[in-house]
């Protein structure tokens, strides 16, 4: 086997084993009302923030914080419902309500 052909099955076994983590992955409930809830609020946050610096009211610097910020809390808001088999309890939901509060108060100033 040439070094081509061996990068080649070394890729082919490394995405074959990639696609089959990814099967075995649990189904979590994306639906459940308060994991969608939070993923309605950040993704309209996140078109408020490209708004905003369309029309030039927030700087790109600010903007790309905010946008950090959201991240933050969706890969938080995924943690959680994976500990917890796709739900996201009443008190994890009012944690990251109130980070979402934190970054929304910042987007219209």
């Amino acid at each position: 086997m040439n070094a081509f052909t061996q990068k080649v099955a070394v890729i082919a076994a490394a995405s074959i084993t990639f696609v089959g983590t990814a099967l075995a992955a649990p189904n979590w409930d994306a639906s459940h009302p308060r994991r969608a809830e939070v993923n309605k609020r950040l993704s309209n946050q996140d078109h408020r923030i490209s708004r905003e610096v369309r029309e030039g009211e927030l700087p790109r610097g600010e903007a790309m914080r905010l946008h950090r910020d959201d991240h933050q809390v969706r890969t938080e808001e995924r943690l959680m419902a994976s500990d917890n088999g796709g739900h996201v309890s009443r008190q994890e939901g009012r944690a990251l309500n109130q980070q979402e509060n934190h970054v929304s108060r910042q987007i219209g100033q």
